[in-house]
């Protein structure tokens, strides 16, 4: 079984930085394709970023677009989602996800993602 433990998450003040931390067990991380979303109170998860296994692709939302990153480090295990600028309106649950390749990557599709971790909140006060 597939784990993965976020951490990073906290409270920031509008305008912050903070840099969100998703570790997952196993041998297969670099072959997996990875994603960030998120989900606030009373509203749908959405898409934030995804990063693919190959080649670094990177796909982000147009809400965080030139605010948020996402990267990987494959001899860690690990991807992370650095997030500068932060608006009231990040306030959400940050979860990571992992595609193991089941199927055709839809990066913004949550249905396509295998397993995730618990979620970090998030919090920025305005």
């Amino acid at each position: 079984q597939v784990q993965l433990v976020e951490s990073g998450g906290g409270l920031v003040q509008t305008g912050g930085s903070l840099r969100v931390s998703c570790v997952v067990s196993g041998r297969a991380f670099s072959t997996y394709r990875m994603g960030w979303f998120r989900q606030a109170p009373g509203k749908e998860r959405e898409f934030v970023a995804a990063i693919s296994w190959l080649n670094g692709i990177t796909y982000s939302a147009d809400s965080v677009k030139g605010r948020f990153t996402i990267t990987r480090d494959n001899a860690k295990n690990t991807v992370y989602l650095q997030m500068n600028s932060l608006k009231p309106e990040d306030t959400a649950v940050y979860y990571c996800a992992a595609d193991t390749g089941r199927t055709a990557w839809h990066p913004t599709r949550y249905r396509v993602y295998d397993y995730w971790g618990q979620g970090t909140q998030v919090t920025v006060s305005s």
